[in-house]
């Protein structure tokens, strides 16, 4: 059976991470290597330095191909940041065909409708027109219309859409090493693919990817995308409390944070000193360790259900809230979700995903593995258009011809 090859980057504040798997003909997707290096170059998941942060991708690439044994020469990129926005929006075509019979070709027509509604001002490009459902002659709800008779086709759209200038940076250092850009993804809606399941976008769920940079936010209702958002608060945030709190540097407060973190109060009795692997730092109280950490995530948790339009949130997403990315990994996460926002809060790993190794069951991977997933059912509709930014084949050539030299 023939199999295609895709890859995914995630260019993270803090990792890089390069995904490669293989997708037979039936659509299966078999994970065959990662790929993972420090991030350096960015703040809160935007680029401040391009040869850093191509340095850093060409790391992670380096990596993958090694772990593969084979060369990558275009990706699928993720993309996020404080300039992602989101809207929701309609569009409408007649069918006038004698049959009246709807076609894939209707759909491809009534998105276009949609996406040329949205007037989008010269700094903005659009990165994802994703239907929500559709109508055929006013019968609402449908999710393939397909085959379906009607002379008329609406669509309820979720566009999606980045600062130009941020996403011509981030594309111009995957570039810069020799990779095409297949496509780019917004973050949040790919690790949805990995960590959430066709039920609970159904039932109407909060997923919230809190990286190194920046928290990602996607919402489900009725199985369809509802809204999505970033918040530049994360796990950087984090440890930058800690290193000011405590009186520490960066790098040791980082370290205490995934070695003894927790969210959960620290009760008397037990050790309240932490040893630290530093000539100068001995060791810090560990309440006060877990005291800085609750009082930040408990913001971060505010934060998120903010983005909901109303403060009904449990009516509005009775499935409740869904931590994944590295962040999350922190000890009392969900717990402390459930005491603050009395909602079901828990704690969500990729899943189902051949070939996938138990270490990799681990929410840090949910952004580079949901975009495999991903362009496994996205590869035949691209919204973003990289010549757009790029001018023509000469340039793309020439970015190959420079990866030779890696």
């Amino acid at each position: 059976m023939k199999k295609k090859t895709i890859t995914a980057i995630d260019v993270g504040t803090t990792k890089v991470c390069t995904a490669v798997a293989t997708v037979d003909e039936g659509g299966g997707m078999q994970l065959i290597g990662i790929g993972m290096a420090p991030s350096r170059g960015l703040h809160k998941a935007m680029v401040v330095n391009i040869g850093e942060a191509a340095e850093a991708i060409r790391e992670s690439v380096k990596k993958a191909e090694q772990y593969t044994g084979m060369k990558i020469e275009s990706a699928y990129v993720g993309v996020t940041g404080r300039h992602v926005t989101s809207l929701n929006n309609k569009g409408a075509v007649a069918i006038t065909r004698n049959d009246r019979m709807v076609r894939s070709e209707d759909l491809r027509r009534v998105l276009r409708s949609a996406q040329s509604i949205v007037k989008l001002p010269s700094d903005r490009k659009l990165i994802h027109v994703i239907p929500r459902n559709y109508t055929v002659d006013g019968q609402v709800g449908v999710k393939n219309p397909v085959g379906m008779h009607g002379t008329r086709l609406d669509v309820e759209t979720h566009v999606i859409t980045a600062a130009v200038t941020s996403v011509q940076n981030l594309v111009k250092c995957v570039r810069q090493i020799g990779i095409d850009v297949d496509d780019l993804v917004l973050e949040p809606v790919a690790s949805s693919e990995a960590v959430l399941t066709e039920e609970e976008k159904h039932n109407g769920i909060i997923l919230a990817d809190i990286g190194g940079g920046t928290t990602d936010i996607c919402i489900f209702r009725e199985g369809s995308i509802w809204h999505t958002g970033v918040i530049p608060v994360a796990g950087y945030q984090l440890t930058r409390d800690i290193a000011i709190g405590l009186g520490i540097p960066f790098e040791v407060a980082e370290e205490m944070k995934k070695r003894y973190g927790t969210v959960l109060p620290v009760y008397e009795g037990k050790e309240k000193d932490v040893a630290v692997s530093t000539d100068s730092h001995g060791g810090v109280s560990h309440q006060d360790l877990c005291e800085i950490l609750k009082a930040r995530v408990e913001e971060i948790l505010r934060l998120i259900i903010l983005e909901l339009p109303r403060n009904e949130y449990e009516s509005l997403v009775p499935g409740g809230l869904v931590l994944t990315g590295g962040s999350s990994n922190l000890s009392g996460m969900a717990t402390l979700g459930q005491q603050i926002l009395q909602i079901p809060v828990k704690v969500g790993t990729p899943q189902n995903i051949r070939g996938m190794a138990d270490t990799q069951r681990d929410p840090l991977y949910a952004t580079a593995l949901g975009m495999l997933l991903w362009a496994a059912k996205n590869s035949d509709v691209r919204t973003w258009k990289g010549n757009g930014f790029w001018g023509n084949r000469v340039t793309r050539l020439f970015s190959r011809f420079r990866g030779l030299f890696r």
